[in-house]
């Protein structure tokens, strides 16, 4: 549980589990929607990976993080992004993302 309240303690790792809301990304891709660089991206997800929240596969040459649907966390953050005004906007943004993937 510690490891739980520790992932979701940043603002960066709360925001990469809006943006899986609704579908996959690569690291490369959710690294492109921070202003950090790509090492410390891979550290949130390493934490968020370590958290159970998110789960990670290799496809290729491409690592694709998914969120971890029936964990307690993320079912209650995903509640939380409903009215939060900054997760909400990038829980769109996964949506529309998935659509158009077709996920």
């Amino acid at each position: 549980m510690q490891r739980v309240f520790e992932a979701l303690s940043s603002q960066i790792r709360r925001k990469i589990l809006a943006y899986l809301a609704h579908t996959d990304l690569t690291a490369g891709e959710i690294a492109a929607r921070f202003e950090i660089s790509k090492p410390a991206v891979s550290q949130h997800l390493t934490v968020l990976e370590n958290a159970g929240l998110v789960t990670s596969e290799k496809r290729g040459q491409f690592v694709h993080y998914s969120l971890v649907a029936d964990h307690l966390a993320n079912t209650l953050s995903a509640y939380a992004q409903e009215v939060c005004p900054v997760s909400k906007p990038l829980k769109a943004e996964s949506a529309a993302l998935a659509k158009t993937r077709g996920s």
